[in-house]
């Protein structure tokens, strides 16, 4: 079984407060974009603008079935998000995007992400395989979905949120998850 090896480099702006961890991501065949959450059957970028533009179409591309990737890097910079994802290779079980079907073969060295974020203050995993794998490396219990958690890495105090997967096969309504990220992002200052 093959080992793919993540594609794409760690996303980290020098003023970000949140750093976000997926799992890992899609086959490239489900990309509409080349960065992260690609697949356009993936709800993260309409539910960041629906909280922070009321439009769940902000960063689509009119016409296209495609998110627009400049407009989320400026969003992201202006904002202080880090993105990359807690698995740096994996291998597919099967031929899906499907998290539960992912074997992580190296998990990311979270702890020197957050030494490249001076000022970031709380990491999000959106999902169950990027919270455990999150978790068991900071030998800490994963919090209930929609709820945070507390621990220190390297002597920082951090929040751990977990949110619920913004993969369409999670099944919440989109406007729920936003409520649960909504919540995050007002604790954070950031709405």
């Amino acid at each position: 079984m093959e080992t793919e090896q993540h594609p794409l480099e760690p996303f980290l702006p020098a003023n970000a407060k949140l750093l976000m961890l997926g799992s890992f991501p899609p086959q490239r065949k489900r990309w509409s974009m080349d960065f992260y959450y690609p697949n356009w059957n993936n709800d993260m970028w309409r539910i960041v603008g629906l909280l922070f533009f009321g439009d769940k179409d902000h960063f689509v591309i009119q016409g296209e079935k495609a998110f627009c990737k400049e407009r989320l890097i400026t969003f992201l910079q202006e904002k202080g998000i880090a993105l990359f994802d807690t698995a740096s290779a994996v291998r597919r079980l099967q031929d899906n995007a499907s998290d539960k079907f992912l074997e992580v073969v190296r998990p990311t060295d979270i702890r020197a992400l957050l030494r490249e974020l001076p000022q970031c203050r709380a990491i999000v995993t959106t999902g169950e395989k990027a919270t455990e794998t999150l978790c068991a490396q900071f030998a800490i219990t994963a919090p209930k979905v929609g709820d945070f958690t507390e621990f220190v890495s390297d002597g920082r105090p951090l929040h751990l949120y977990r949110m619920p997967s913004s993969s369409r096969a999670y099944p919440l309504a989109l406007e729920k998850k936003a409520a649960a990220y909504r919540v995050m992002y007002q604790d954070l200052q950031m709405l």
